[in-house]
């Protein structure tokens, strides 16, 4: 796929500035049935724009003769060695199955549009983050963001191999907290509305993250600004995915 051969998604981020790159793949790792790894040389990207927690990227595959983008989070990025990883949540979707399928020397267009990271100010006393294998990425990045900060993570589990994942935990500061999705997200919409007001009340200045599947991103984020009262600058909300027939993660892994 071309540069020119983006359509107009790809027109649409070119107005708003988006930059273009080539990533190569340097290899995979399977790290279970249903994640996997990919390690990529950068094209000029971490030097041309710098690294932010969370920062995130959009790659573009083919589908059917047309393009087709999903975002991903960096992971490792070293701007140094001009390489990171991207993380993918495997499904049954373009993206996952090019994942699956790519070896060193493969190219991938990308496209550098929309992402950023404002630092919370005051300094989080806690973060309380809530997510799931998409944004697991992001999480992690966030405790890398933060060292020394207590956090509590509310991960939503779709598979029994998910407690396999790379979480960036110290046992000494951090919480992981496992939810089984079950109800399209409704057991994690509970669990969370249960015991994150004690969290937040806990410490001064809490910052709540949320990156779910669409509804449960939106359903929680009105909870906890609206019933909870946590000032809207404390709290950010970013739906990850949204459940279809290829159950595509629009920000995946995340």
């Amino acid at each position: 796929m071309g540069r020119t051969g983006h359509g107009w998604e790809g027109v649409v981020l070119k107005l708003f500035r988006g930059r273009d790159f080539t990533f190569t793949v340097t290899g995979a790792e399977q790290v279970t049935e249903h994640y996997r790894r990919v390690g990529f040389t950068d094209g000029g990207l971490l030097a041309a724009a710098g690294v932010h927690p969370t920062m995130w990227v959009r790659l573009w595959f083919d589908r059917a003769g047309k393009p087709h983008q999903r975002a991903y989070t960096l992971v490792d990025p070293d701007p140094d060695a001009g390489t990171f990883s991207l993380e993918f949540a495997l499904h049954d979707g373009v993206a996952s199955r090019w994942a699956r399928g790519c070896a060193p020397g493969d190219t991938v267009e990308a496209t550098l549009q929309g992402t950023g990271f404002t630092a919370p100010e005051p300094a989080p006393g806690r973060l309380l983050l809530v997510g799931d294998a998409a944004s697991l990425p992001a999480m992690n990045s966030l405790l890398d963001a933060f060292p020394g900060t207590p956090a509590t993570l509310w991960f939503e589990t779709a598979h029994a191999s998910d407690e396999a994942l790379p979480t960036r935990l110290d046992p000494e500061l951090h919480e992981l907290r496992r939810v089984a999705r079950e109800d399209a997200g409704a057991a994690l919409v509970a669990r969370v509305r249960e015991e994150l007001p004690a969290l937040a009340a806990a410490v001064p200045d809490p910052y709540v993250w949320i990156a779910c599947d669409t509804v449960t991103t939106r359903t929680l984020a009105g909870y906890v600004r609206k019933e909870l009262g946590l000032p809207k600058e404390r709290v950010h909300a970013l739906g990850y995915w949204r459940p279809s027939r290829e159950r595509a993660a629009d920000l995946a892994a995340g």
